[in-house]
């Protein structure tokens, strides 16, 4: 669930940070959407409206009563609330917020906003100390409860020359922002509950080594970011740190396989969809030495007493009440074989098996070709592809699992 062909009015308001506003339209633009500006007369003393019209190919509404910005309509402001499917508001400053908390309309933007039904995000600006001020939190608190997404502003250098809490956020967190916010409203996995692993585990020898393997992670960080692109509630359990956390996705780090099997059964309940994407360690050593082992001159080789993983996924499938279970097989010989074991011994609704011995695909790599297992159906063979696309593609199966769908 993207932003393609979505009508966006981005509403741009008299602040300092309005530099960015450009880049956020660019970004908005990138993601497919068509985009309208709307500026207030302060704004465009910062900037003028030909950028954002030479951005955007579009008129830029500035005067109520200049039709040529409403697109040669004689109510501009009502014809540009009704062709919006989300209203951005950025920078918003503080005098937009307190308009908008009381429904005042004396501008283009300010009336173009109280006439609009649609989806409005609020992305504020200003001094810390305006944000902070008892009116302000009233304000933001107003706009919350008649259904306004508002944006919590980045901490850093104000342009006032000291740091502090105001700072608008960079405008590709902006542009996740809003579509995270969008598909929550139209998603095909709104109000649902996604549990996703991600990484290989680490099984630790002693404080400076541990056994693990190639998975970095791609796959399910790329399988969390489309569940939430489709507006599900997204845990990502990861045992990697390497990877830049998914937008709206909540991620809790682990290292070993007991840990994740801890973490994933503390959350289990909730859930509507497990997927399983981690790369978990077979076994993990007994003991873990507290000091680093040191090597001697009389000892040239180790003995690692190792013991069984839990299957989690298997576990998790025998405790389920209600939730979608998802494996992954990773195999380097006999794929489907050792896949349709999986998926019968662990019982689940879908297997993802794909060829690790491969080095353009599967681990570490960008792309990915893998097999679909379902119970009682033709195994279904995908492509090679972007672990992104695939990640979509494996969403959309995970929808038609689910009750309802």
């Amino acid at each position: 669930m993207g932003l393609e062909n979505k009508h966006i009015a981005v509403f741009v308001t008299g602040g300092i940070a309005i530099y960015k506003a450009a880049e956020v339209v660019r970004g908005l633009m990138k993601q497919g959407a068509i985009v309208r500006v709307a500026m207030t007369t302060d704004a465009t003393k910062f900037v003028t409206p030909l950028t954002f019209g030479a951005l955007t190919k579009q008129p830029v509404l500035t005067d109520l009563f200049d039709d040529n910005g409403g697109a040669g309509h004689y109510v501009p402001h009502i014809e540009m609330a009704d062709w919006t499917d989300i209203a951005v508001v950025v920078p918003a400053t503080a005098n937009i917020i307190a308009k908008m908390a009381m429904g005042m309309a004396d501008d283009a933007v300010s009336t173009t906003l109280l006439a609009t039904t649609s989806l409005k995000i609020v992305v504020p600006a200003m001094n810390n100390h305006m944000w902070e001020a008892p009116a302000t939190v009233r304000n933001v608190e107003t706009l919350t409860a008649d259904g306004a997404m508002v944006m919590q502003p980045d901490t850093g250098m104000l342009a006032e020359g000291y740091a502090g809490r105001g700072r608008l956020p960079e405008p590709a967190t902006i542009v996740d922002f809003v579509k995270q916010k969008w598909a929550q409203q139209t998603g095909r996995l709104r109000h649902r509950h996604v549990l996703v692993t991600a990484g290989g585990t680490r099984e630790r020898i002693d404080p400076v080594r541990f056994i693990s393997n190639d998975s970095s992670g791609k796959m399910g960080y790329a399988i969390a970011t489309a569940a939430a692109n489709e507006g599900a509630d997204v845990t990502l359990v990861s045992s990697t740190t390497a990877l830049t956390a998914p937008a709206g996705v909540e991620i809790v780090h682990v290292a070993g396989a007991k840990e994740m099997l801890n973490q994933m059964q503390q959350r289990l309940d909730q859930q509507d969809a497990v997927i399983m994407a981690a790369a978990v360690a077979d076994f993990r050593p007994v003991e873990e030495a507290a000091q680093k082992i040191k090597k001697t001159a009389d000892n040239d080789t180790m003995i690692i007493k190792l013991t069984k993983n839990p299957d989690i996924l298997k576990t998790l499938a025998t405790q389920k009440t209600k939730q979608i279970m998802v494996g992954f097989a990773a195999e380097t010989q006999h794929l489907l074989a050792n896949a349709q074991h999986k998926l019968t011994d662990k019982k689940l609704d879908m297997l993802v098996a794909n060829d690790v011995s491969r080095k353009d695909i599967g681990f570490n790599a960008d792309n990915n070709q893998v097999v679909i297992l379902r119970p009682n159906q033709e195994p279904e063979k995908l492509p090679i592809m972007a672990k992104s696309e695939l990640a979509a593609k494996l969403i959309d199966r995970v929808v038609t699992l689910l009750p309802g769908k």
